[in-house]
């Protein structure tokens, strides 16, 4: 049985050695070639799968799927946010706009995010603050992203 508290490290000569995990343990997961640009991933060790396509007909482009990532971590956290304060949300689509580098490897330079939140009791200061707190401190992926990218965001509440 291995040890939770640690994981397995090749050292220097390729000798697996037992490292003290700091955090959460490493994410595991794999992506299977699926003929032309298109590749299906999933966790390593089951749960679902998601299909990525270069040329996102079958599915959303690797950087589409990085927005996407993107939107879906801090949507998660406006929402978990505004539970904390009792504040039910009905509705949340994050939409985004990613501008890219004109030359190889396109990067993405810059990115806005909208949110679009609906709710009879979601007070605009409290969703101002969640989506702040989300954006500025607790979205793993944005913080998984060069710091110096920027990352703006507006808010519609109730399409406003």
């Amino acid at each position: 049985m291995t040890d939770p508290s640690s994981t397995a490290v090749p050292d220097a000569t390729g000798t697996p050695t037992s490292v003290p995990v700091i955090g959460k343990p490493p994410t595991r997961v794999r992506a299977v070639w699926n003929g032309e640009m298109r590749f299906d991933g999933h966790r390593e060790v089951g749960g679902p799968s998601i299909r990525l396509d270069g040329h996102g007909v079958t599915g959303p482009s690797p950087v589409d799927a990085l927005l996407l990532a993107l939107a879906s971590c801090a949507g998660i956290d406006v929402v978990d946010i505004l539970a904390k304060r009792r504040t039910p949300v009905q509705s949340l689509e994050v939409s985004v706009v990613g501008e890219r580098a004109a030359a190889a490897p396109a990067r993405v330079t810059s990115v806005h995010l909208t949110f679009h939140i609906g709710g009879e009791d979601v007070d605009r200061v409290h969703a101002d603050r969640a989506i702040d707190l989300a954006v500025s401190k607790y979205c793993s992926v944005k913080y998984s992203l060069d710091p110096n990218m920027p990352v703006t965001w507006t808010l519609l509440l109730n399409g406003v």
